[in-house]
């Protein structure tokens, strides 16, 4: 049955609202008046982005497209979704050229890594003007809190549930999707709020507390400084960023219930026991490793490593010490905890705690069914923020099927990476791992000098990585299906007479 629906709509939103977060750098201009000559490096991407969106959504307003072919909810949700994110990249990249500060596979490199949450970075911040700094950070800021969130807020249409299911958000924290988007983004603000009031309270100059808290929330990564968070030498400051890289990483929902001091439901997830468990077992581990490579004491080792470990996670990339001097085995810690990523519904990227979590107790339970007798009943379960969740076949499937590609695309890049970068596969193993996952962490791979097909690469690994590899694929295969129906299908106006 033939129905209406204008999808090419949601495009138009989604192009108008990146035109207008490309302005808000310029709101840095009045404190550095300096830099005023930047003013067109924002204005015109900004203008030309409003201008396309609006001309988008006029057009599509008065001309709806007929659809005849069944499409799930996801497949009509993700090819917005990637389009919107692709048009992003590119629209974040354009400040950087017109400002002379990169050229075009640098610009563009920076941008996906702004967009994505990732912060793997080709720009020297010591000589970056502050509104470029600022800049690097919001993307961050915006791609964690994820567009469709923005657009749910202000807008209503009947296509945004499918486009907030394809960005990569699991949870409905209320009745309603306009509800829940602003639920998350009062949360989010507040804590942005928390983060710089405390920031400062500690000796952290504005600007730089405006962005170490919105990229430690969206766990990114980019930073101001030359030596990242390490560059302060201060514990408070270290300690601060602990806490707000755990709070981008958690779960939505879990946060929710932080807000309403509801902690013996908060204990109960599965998702933060296992958290607390990996802190508890990897922390030591690296501390001693770490100890044992350097000078350093026990206390500052272990600090060292608390930091490391939830920097890498929680898929942030910051560091108060170069990576560089930790052991092959502690960076070893690390490359598995980048796999492993932070909590799903979260800003954080990886497999996930959730997923990882779930392969354990699969595999356990699949372990114990072959050692127990044939007639054994289970019926395993866990705990999500909502309450006791079974785990069912549907469960099992998708998590195993998510695990199974992730690695695949893992070993992939990596085989790639050393092809381009010729490099050690350890090295690339790091280097993937890190942009694959979200995290920023560098063992020297990504520089301004390195080759185009290692950044294309890197910026492959970190697309996919931000919209879960199904959504990059499921959209690419709405795209082709697309294009072929109205190429092959629908018949052009001019041959009908």
């Amino acid at each position: 049955m033939k129905r209406l629906i204008s999808e090419s709509s949601n495009y138009g939103k989604l192009i108008l609202l990146i035109g207008l977060l490309i302005a808000v750098p310029l709101a840095v201009i009045p404190f550095y008046p300096e830099e005023k000559r930047y003013l067109s490096a924002f204005l015109i991407p900004s203008a030309a982005s409003v201008a396309l969106g609006l001309t988008v959504c006029l057009c599509t307003q008065r001309r709806a497209k007929p659809v005849t072919e069944w499409q799930s909810p996801l497949q009509k949700g993700s090819l917005p979704v990637m389009l919107a994110w692709c048009f992003s990249f590119i629209a974040g990249a354009v400040p950087f050229m017109i400002g002379g500060l990169l050229d075009f596979p640098l610009a563009l490199f920076e941008s996906v890594s702004g967009w994505t949450t990732t912060g793997l970075t080709v720009v020297d911040v010591t000589v970056t003007p502050r509104v470029f700094l600022f800049h690097r950070a919001f993307m961050q800021y915006c791609g964690g809190l994820g567009f469709i969130i923005m657009i749910a807020m202000l807008v209503q249409g009947k296509q945004n549930m499918n486009l907030y299911s394809a960005e990569g958000h699991p949870d409905r924290l209320m009745p309603s999707l306009k509800k829940t988007s602003r639920t998350i983004f009062l949360l989010y603000s507040c804590f942005l709020a928390a983060g710089l009031l405390i920031y400062r309270l500690f000796g952290m100059e504005m600007f730089d507390a405006i962005c170490h808290t919105m990229s430690a929330l969206s766990t990114a990564g980019f930073t101001t400084q030359a030596n990242s968070i390490g560059q302060y030498g201060s514990l408070p400051i270290e300690m601060i960023t602990v806490a707000l890289m755990l709070v981008g990483s958690t779960n939505f929902a879990i946060l929710l219930l932080l807000v309403k001091r509801n902690f013996r439901k908060i204990i109960q997830v599965s998702e933060v026991r296992f958290m607390a468990a990996l802190l508890l077992v990897f922390v030591p581990l690296a501390a001693l490793s770490l100890q044992n490579r350097t000078d350093l004491g026990f206390g500052r080792s272990l600090m060292n490593s608390l930091f490391g470990i939830v920097t890498t996670f929680t898929t942030t990339g910051y560091s108060t010490m170069n990576y560089a001097l930790w052991p092959p085995f502690a960076l070893s810690l690390l490359m598995v905890l980048m796999i492993v990523g932070g909590s799903a519904g979260s800003t954080a990227g990886g497999i996930k705690l959730l997923r990882t979590y779930l392969l354990i107790r699969i595999t356990r339970e699949n372990v114990r069914g072959r050692l127990s007798p044939a007639r054994r009943v289970t019926a395993p379960y866990y705990y999500r923020a909502q309450g006791k969740t079974p785990i069912n076949n549907a469960l099992v499937k998708d998590t195993v099927g998510f695990i199974s590609c992730y690695m695949g695309v893992f070993i992939i890049g990596t085989l790639l990476l050393t092809l381009t970068a010729e490099c050690s596969l350890f090295s690339a193993m790091f280097e993937f791992a890190s942009a694959f996952g979200t995290v920023g962490l560098s063992n020297g791979l990504t520089n301004a000098d390195a080759s185009v097909g290692s950044l294309l690469i890197l910026m492959a690994g970190m697309i996919l990585g931000r919209l879960e590899v199904f959504i990059v694929f499921i959209g690419i295969y709405a795209g082709i299906k697309t294009i072929k129906q109205r190429l092959f299908v629908e018949k052009p106006r001019f041959l009908i007479l």
